[in-house]
């Protein structure tokens, strides 16, 4: 989703927003035709709040290179921190199968 959402701003900049769109859908709709059963499959052992964490924590994983590499954007210490609460987020989501 990453790519869909962002990479109009690179590439299609000076495109009407429109074809932009048009375009961002049809990527998207790949990935979720990806998303869809494979959170299906995760909700055979996962609950919902946990695939939500894991969603995040990959979004945020792919977001981070994305924003640096491909957007060219500088490299923040709040990129740090966000990972931080999301490291929090996954313990407390996932500390009942901890012990």
């Amino acid at each position: 989703m990453t790519f869909a959402w962002y990479a109009h701003l690179k590439e299609l900049n000076n495109k009407f927003w429109l074809i932009a769109a048009l375009i961002s859908w049809g990527i998207a709709l790949f990935e979720y035709l990806l998303q869809v059963p494979a959170n299906r499959i995760g909700y055979t052992v996962l609950s919902v709040g946990q695939l939500k964490i894991l969603q995040e924590v990959i979004t945020l994983m792919v977001f981070v290179p994305f924003s640096l590499f491909y957007l060219k954007e500088p490299l923040k210490l709040d990129y740090l921190w966000a990972g931080l609460c999301l490291v929090g987020a996954v313990y407390f989501v996932f500390r009942s199968k901890l012990s």
